[in-house]
């Protein structure tokens, strides 16, 4: 016979190397290497207990299986371009280790509904990390608003001073972020959380199997339903990526921000050195490196949606090998959010804040005009003239250098005869914070209250998860 490929009865002819190069899937797929044992084991137990294969025989296999998970631990499996991918590897390594007999694991599947299996095991395993790191991350941002619940700083819309809040205020609400971003992945396990294998190639197969004892020896908590979505559905992968995509473009808004206000012009805060590099010719230099790491690492996870979502969205049903290009990207996202969450807790961590500099930064700009608007609006001015009050003293104040609370009375009244003196206590950075109590606001009592909250949301089920709890009982 001119070919020994598992799956080349049928052929006369030998592909040449470089096809089969191209062809492969080993290079990258070995990744799911424990995934494809796992799965195999739980397979092999199922077609002993069902009496498809003989009972010592799936012992047998289940024995060698367990094996090559011990030397998969050690470092001693080789792989095999000319074994195409990750599955025709395990196989011809089990044949080496306990014979023929190795040749019946594959009764009742297929590869395709292999592969699917082992995909969900790997991301399904990895998910809980990304969390993790996530809780950790929000954990690290806590710790920071504590300390700085009251540090006054200027808020910005369009890279413009706008009103006085509070950092801590700011670090909550990538806090808040994060927590839609650890509510997106939690729900993704959901859906990475069923069990393909028992689809076969695509109709299902006649053997008379368990998947529901295959599913609970793997830790799923359900099954495909229908054989044709089991074997061509990529949706939780794409889910995955989407959700990363979104995760890495808060980090990448928080990373611009870190080497914004680490420049000499803003000064608000400076990185550690462990996370920070300098110039081969410039001896001043501490860039913001690592920062604009993860800022650059959010365009290639953005490529890997892309990538996935093109890849699939012609393909009729069931498996075409297009999808074999699904993994990769995710392999690399996988690894690219979890790093990237990790740095940033490290750079949190490490964070040096220039309190007088932000606060600095309220008093000699215009951002209190607001307080000045509202303030006339309480004495009965429509808002709309009092917007207009407020604008010109503002461009006087811009012509002669001086602060709207620096403004001598007798300017402020003859702009607004309503105006009195109490007016300097309202303009002052600090109380235009603190009055700021509505809910969401910025004022510190009110960051102190949403620390706390967060702090509850951990020692106890988070109200995500108690709901999706309620809406998929009994899935």
């Amino acid at each position: 016979m001119a070919t020994t490929k598992l799956w080349g009865g049928r052929f006369t002819a030998k592909a040449a190397e470089w096809v089969d190069e191209f062809g492969a899937s080993i290079h990258f797929d070995q990744q799911m290497a424990a995934e494809d044992i796992e799965g195999s084991i739980a397979h092999a137990k199922m077609l002993g207990q069902q009496n498809i294969i003989a009972s010592n025989e799936s012992e047998q296999i289940v024995a060698g299986l367990k094996a090559l998970q011990q030397d998969l631990i050690a470092g001693k499996l080789t792989f095999d371009v000319k074994n195409e991918d990750i599955h025709m590897n395990m196989e011809s390594l089990l044949t080496e280790k306990i014979g023929a007999v190795a040749g019946k694991l594959h009764t009742a599947r297929s590869r395709n509904d292999q592969v699917a299996t082992d995909f969900h095991l790997w991301v399904k395993h990895r998910l809980p990390h990304v969390l993790d790191a996530i809780t950790e991350l929000q954990k690290e941002l806590l710790t920071l608003a504590t300390t700085h619940a009251g540090t006054i700083m200027s808020g910005y819309t369009h890279l413009q001073h706008a009103q006085p809040i509070t950092y801590g205020h700011y670090l909550l609400a990538y806090c808040d972020m994060f927590q839609r971003d650890y509510d997106r992945f939690e729900f993704n396990q959901l859906h990475t959380d069923i069990l393909p294998l028992g689809a076969a190639a695509l109709a299902g197969t006649t053997f008379p199997i368990d998947r529901e004892f295959v599913a609970d020896e793997l830790g799923f908590g359900d099954i495909y339903h229908n054989s044709l979505d089991a074997v061509s559905d990529r949706d939780f992968a794409l889910e995955f990526l989407s959700n990363a995509a979104i995760l890495m473009m808060h980090l990448s808004r928080m990373a611009e921000e870190l080497i914004l206000w680490s420049t000499y012009e803003f000064n608000y805060i400076e990185l550690s050195d462990d996370f920070s590099t300098g110039s081969s010719i410039m001896p001043q230099k501490k860039n913001a490196d690592f920062a604009e790491l993860v800022r650059g690492k959010t365009g290639r996870t953005y490529g890997a949606l892309m990538a996935l979502l093109t890849t699939m969205k012609s393909l009729p049903l069931a498996y075409n090998k297009d999808m074999q290009e699904d993994k990769e990207q995710v392999f690399d996202v996988m690894d690219t959010v979890i790093a990237s969450i990790k740095i940033f807790t490290g750079m949190l961590g490490g964070l040096k804040v220039h309190k007088e500099r932000m606060l600095a930064s309220t008093q000699d700009d215009f951002s209190n005009a607001t307080e000045l608007a509202d303030y006339l609006a309480t004495k009965g001015v429509p808002f709309r003239e009092a917007h207009a009050i407020v604008g010109q003293l503002v461009l006087q104040g811009l012509q002669t250098h001086t602060p709207l609370q620096k403004t001598p009375l007798a300017t402020l009244q003859a702009a607004a005869p309503q105006i009195e003196a109490d007016i300097y206590t309202v303009l002052q950075s600090e109380t235009a914070v603190n009055r700021r109590t509505s809910i969401g606001g910025t004022a510190v009592e009110n960051v102190k209250k949403e620390i706390a909250r967060h702090e509850k949301n951990w020692r106890h089920v988070n109200e995500f998860t108690f709901s999706r709890k309620i809406i998929f009982e009994g899935k």
